[in-house]
């Protein structure tokens, strides 16, 4: 583990407890080799197109991507659990950059906007993953039964987290893709299974971090409710410290906590909330640029312009047309 001095950021690579210390257990390897093949094999059943699939099981989607992309690819991504299969992948938040690969887990325990891009795959063997969005009122429910005596202190955050998986887990993942063949299974069994998943990750060396999300009060828990009336409210004027004062934390405090938790300041992220919708707003609302610009809060054209320009790579209209031609690239759709 490493990190900044106050706590700035946490990077973390760790190993799953259950993964045994000693390497040269190999029937261990074997056992989660075969596990990973086996959950390749069931989301390239519910993938096998390019793209990201949602599931009948509610918060649950695959992805499938066969060629590894040149650029980043900006994305808002919903507090949630990514496993990966095969291929690998680099998920940027901030100035944090995390690489994961085959039979390793990203947890990103707040919404965040990210950069990502595919790092490893091909026809042959594509990139599979299934994700989970995480859910702070489930997530509560399980830390009771999960840290009966109380959670362990937290003094270092992260905005994201990537972990070893063992086979345990990855067979949880099978067994929770494999459900979405029968609906009765989906129904019944896919929930039971979700709550399996979370448990391991509670379990794991960042699970207290995890369990802090559920707990009313918490730093974790406040800073996610200052990060929910963002999301809500991003069109209007804010200033950090009534925003502080609203989740009953002193100014200095609520910054420190809140970069760590997403590396970003809450100004930071707010630009990058209003700049998500504006995009959102002209590829799926087909909206202007000028009128996109104010509904998301800038009071500036020309200040959107260069701030559109520096986080997507290129101005609004060029971008909005590249990313409508990737869904129909005979297209001419106007943007004015």
């Amino acid at each position: 583990m490493d990190g900044t001095i106050g706590g700035a950021f946490v990077r973390m690579t760790i190993q799953s407890e259950h993964t045994p210390a000693t390497p040269a257990n190999g029937s261990i390897k074997d056992s989660l080799a075969v596990e990973t093949i086996r959950l390749a094999s069931l989301i390239s059943g519910q993938a096998p197109y390019e793209g990201s699939f949602s599931q009948r099981i509610p918060g649950l989607s695959v992805s499938r991507y066969s060629r590894a992309t040149k650029d980043d690819m900006k994305s808002f991504d919903l507090p949630s659990l990514l496993i990966v299969a095969q291929g690998a992948k680099t998920v940027t938040v901030g100035q944090e950059v995390y690489p994961f690969k085959q039979s390793q887990i990203l947890v990103l325990p707040v919404a965040l906007p990210i950069s990502l891009k595919i790092t490893h795959a091909s026809h042959l063997e594509p990139y599979l993953s299934v994700k989970l969005v995480l859910d702070p009122h489930k997530i509560a429910e399980l830390v009771l039964r999960v840290y009966p005596q109380g959670v362990p202190a937290v003094t270092k955050w992260s905005a994201g987290y990537v972990l070893s998986a063992d086979a345990a887990m990855i067979n949880a993942a099978s067994r929770l893709v494999a459900c979405l063949s029968h609906t009765s299974d989906a129904e019944l069994l896919g929930p039971l299974v979700m709550d399996e998943i979370l448990i391991r990750v509670l379990r794991s060396p960042i699970g207290a971090r995890i369990a802090e999300l559920g707990f009313a009060g918490s730093e974790a828990n406040l800073v996610t409710k200052a990060v929910a009336w963002l999301r809500n409210h991003f069109s209007h004027p804010m200033k950090v410290a009534e925003l502080a004062d609203m989740v009953h934390m002193s100014e200095s405090t609520f910054r420190v906590h809140f970069k760590s938790m997403t590396s970003m300041s809450p100004l930071q992220y707010q630009k990058a909330l209003r700049l998500h919708e504006a995009r959102r707003l002209m590829v799926s609302e087909f909206m202007d640029a000028t009128t996109a610009c104010n509904l998301v809060g800038y009071a500036s054209p020309s200040q959107f312009n260069r701030d559109y320009s520096r986080f997507f790579g290129s101005p609004p209209k060029r971008d909005v047309v590249g990313l409508r031609q990737q869904v129909t690239p005979d297209s001419n759709l106007p943007l004015e």
